[in-house]
């Protein structure tokens, strides 16, 4: 197989990615945290403008980096890391936008990655999952689970209510008898702890 990368293919910060995606998949914490923190934003800006909704694409940001980093070591490189970062976040978009029937004004089919290509997105009518899909639904609790642990109680259950049982944010506040409001805020705390927690590899009581 062939190992070599062709350095002048890609930009700088490509190969850095290429390094900090070896030292992860190697057990590197910190090289998870450092490629969550390079590519959170524009994540959440991409999926922020197909479904037009705060709290869903915080969430589905959280989802997309769940699939990519349980996924890492299947990454090839032959192509940029966020190229194929983006065609997770919106392939995983597309499914929510479909799953929850939103009629979005459009979604477009391309964008440009880091080095200026323009890279198309595979939309596809998806009867059922794929089974590698299925399996990296079933464990991506094993991705977050570590952090969840470390944050205070009262948000560790509305965390595992969201993204393990996949509840909404409705059935989240009936199941806990809370104000709606009460579980989005929460919610959006509880997201930022864990990525203070990422980001600083650091407890938090």
């Amino acid at each position: 197989m062939e190992e070599e990368l062709d350095e002048g293919r890609f930009s700088s910060k490509a190969l850095e990615d290429f390094r900090l995606i070896d030292m992860a998949v190697g057990g590197d914490d910190k090289a998870y945290a450092k490629l969550l923190q390079r590519y959170k934003r524009p994540v959440y800006h991409v999926i922020l403008k197909m479904v037009r909704n705060v709290d869903d694409a915080e969430d589905l940001m959280m989802e997309s980096f769940s699939k990519a980093f349980r996924s890492l070591h299947k990454f090839k490189k032959d192509f940029t890391f966020s190229t194929w970062l983006f065609r997770i976040a919106t392939n995983n978009t597309i499914d929510f936008i479909r799953k929850k029937k939103i009629n979005t004004l459009s979604i477009e089919n391309t964008y440009t990655d880091d080095d200026g290509a323009s890279v198309s997105i595979d939309i596809e009518d998806k009867g059922n999952l794929d089974p590698q899909e299925e399996a990296i639904r079933s464990q991506k609790e094993e991705i977050m689970q570590v952090f969840v642990n470390m944050l205070p109680p009262k948000y560790q259950k509305l965390v595992r209510l969201r993204y393990f049982h996949e509840l909404s944010y409705e059935e989240i506040a009936a199941e806990l008898d809370a104000p709606l409001g009460t579980v989005k805020a929460q919610l959006h705390r509880a997201r930022e702890l864990m990525y203070d927690l990422v980001k600083n590899k650091k407890e938090h009581i």
